[in-house]
Order: structure tokens, then C-alpha cells, then sequence
């Protein structure tokens, strides 16, 4: 069973945080996964009314899918290869594009038994895409394969969950309603 992280004391799991902030903030969103293999689409879909905040999710496993379906240069896997986050910035761009959302989240990484890449098992690079902005970030995860797949689900909806609470207060900061955009 993987852990939950709380939010305010409200008992709420982590893809329920998301879910309830990214309706309120009338934001959509769509998953890239390669490790993964779709554990982060699964997750916020198992909250109820998440279909109102999950456009889809492309699993991409394979480089040619990456490629294909979520528009990664080809050049860029054929140099650096599929675990890296210039890749993981392109896969959640490209989930954000193909699914029509306001957000895209990517995993990709080395889940194991066996190093890839060149990059040693528990390497996951993790993006976020938003119409003005794409991130990837780096973890080093430790355990089997099973536990890295999950450390990656939890890590990928913590970042989604603190993009949507910072993006909540600055828009009423400033007055305005994220669901405009």
C-alpha cells in the first residue's frame, strides 16, 4: 500500500487534493508515463469526480511512442536517450497538447532491475507543462521496482498538487480566475 500525504488536516488523500484544487481552479490534466505506465492516471481516476480534471494520459513506454505520440525529437532520444528531463519536459508538453489540458505531468525513468541509459536504477526525471512554463525535476529513488514506480506516482502528484496550491494563491492575489486561460 503506498503512503498518502495529507493536506490541512481535511483527511484528504494526495490525487484527492489534486482533483478537488484543480476543479476549483476549473484546470484539466494529462499524464505522460513511461515507468509509470499509467499508475499516475490511475491514481486521480480513482477519485471520484476526477473526470472532470483528467483530459487522458498517453502511456509511452517505448521511445517510438514518445516520439510519435507526444511529439519528442527524435534526435533528442537518439542522443541523450529516454531517461532525461529535456525528455521529460517534452513528454508533459506533449501530454498537455494531445490531451487538450491546462497541465501535463511526465514520468519517465529507471524502474529497474537493470540500469538504462546509462542512468543507474531509481533515476526518474518527473515535468510539469502549463501554458507558460515547463519544468522537469531529477529524483534518486531507492528500492525495488515496485517501490521506485510508487516513490515516482507520489513525488509526480506532490508536484501537481503544489504547482495548483501556488497557482490558486497568486490568482487570488491578483484577482483572476485560472480557468480563464
Amino acid at each position: 500500500m503506498k503512503p498518502e500525504r495529507q493536506d490541512g488536516g481535511q483527511g484528504e488523500t494526495l490525487e484527492a487534493v489534486l482533483v478537488r484544487r484543480a476543479a476549483t481552479a476549473h484546470l484539466t490534466l494529462a499524464t505522460a508515463e513511461s515507468l509509470t505506465a499509467g499508475l499516475i492516471a490511475a491514481t486521480i481516476a480513482n477519485v471520484p469526480g476526477s473526470s472532470a480534471v483528467l483530459t487522458g494520459g498517453v502511456i509511452s513506454y517505448a521511445s517510438t511512442v514518445k516520439a510519435a505520440l507526444l511529439g519528442v525529437p527524435q534526435d533528442l532520444l537518439d542522443r541523450v536517450g529516454s531517461v532525461d528531463a529535456a525528455v521529460a519536459r517534452s513528454m508533459a508538453d506533449g501530454a498537455r497538447s494531445a490531451c487538450a489540458a491546462n497541465i501535463g505531468v511526465s514520468a519517465t525513468g529507471v524502474a529497474g532491475p537493470e540500469p538504462h541509459d546509462g542512468k543507474p536504477v531509481g533515476t526518474v526525471f518527473i515535468g510539469i507543462a502549463t501554458p507558460k512554463k515547463t519544468t522537469a525535476r531529477e529524483f534518486n529513488f531507492s528500492g525495488d521496482r515496485h517501490q521506485i514506480r510508487e516513490q515516482s506516482v507520489q513525488v509526480a502528484l506532490e508536484l501537481v498538487v503544489d504547482f495548483l496550491k501556488d497557482q490558486l494563491s497568486a490568482d487570488q492575489k491578483a484577482g483572476t480566475n485560472p480557468g480563464d486561460r
